[in-house]
């Protein structure tokens, strides 16, 4: 292999960097200079398990933009990278550009939190829209945070609604019928 994709999986052991913030490095590099996009990037390592990469410049915006499915694609590549190169390694890579992800996760839960209100008043259950795995689980920690409401993915697929449900007395309320999958 020759080239970008040359240099993130064929290089020959010794030449591989041996910490993932390097490959990761040495990846956004390989990036930069072949894609024609014009953005900066800083990768912070925090801890020995934990890598975010923060990406900023002139075309930032089609990073978050159409819902950060750029975002999620170049944080899925760079994890693939990494595993490749250093399969025994377990690090969570995180990308983000100008706060898309904070401010998407803050409307993620303050719906979450309309819609546990609504379950809670009528005593039934409602459903979030099908969300990707991220989104998901997002909203899932969210509403394990209070013993009131139960939640669990319902759908098969990537793509999966959110039931929000009422707890009562220990027992759940749930409509029979339903086939479930926990998160």
């Amino acid at each position: 292999m020759s080239g970008f994709f040359g240099k993130l999986f064929g290089k020959k052991a010794e030449e591989k960097p041996s910490e993932a913030w390097e490959i990761v490095q040495d990846c956004l590099q390989g990036l930069v200079e072949t894609s024609g996009l014009q953005f900066d990037y800083q990768v912070n390592r925090e801890g020995e398990e934990s890598i975010r990469v923060e990406v900023s410049g002139e075309d930032e915006e089609m990073f978050y933009s159409r819902d950060g499915q750029l975002l999620d694609a170049l944080q899925l590549f760079l994890t693939r990278v990494v595993q490749h190169q250093l399969p025994e390694s377990r690090v969570s890579i995180h990308v983000d550009s100008a706060g898309f992800r904070e401010q998407a996760n803050q409307e993620l839960t303050d719906l979450a939190e309309k819609l546990k209100n609504v379950a809670l008043e009528k005593g039934r259950p409602v459903y979030f829209r099908a969300l990707p795995p991220r989104d998901r689980k997002v909203i899932h920690q969210y509403l394990a945070e209070d013993s009131r409401v139960k939640s669990r993915s319902v759908g098969d697929g990537f793509f999966k609604k959110i039931k929000i449900y009422a707890v009562k007395g220990g027992e759940t309320f749930e409509e029979p019928g339903l086939e479930e999958s926990p998160q």
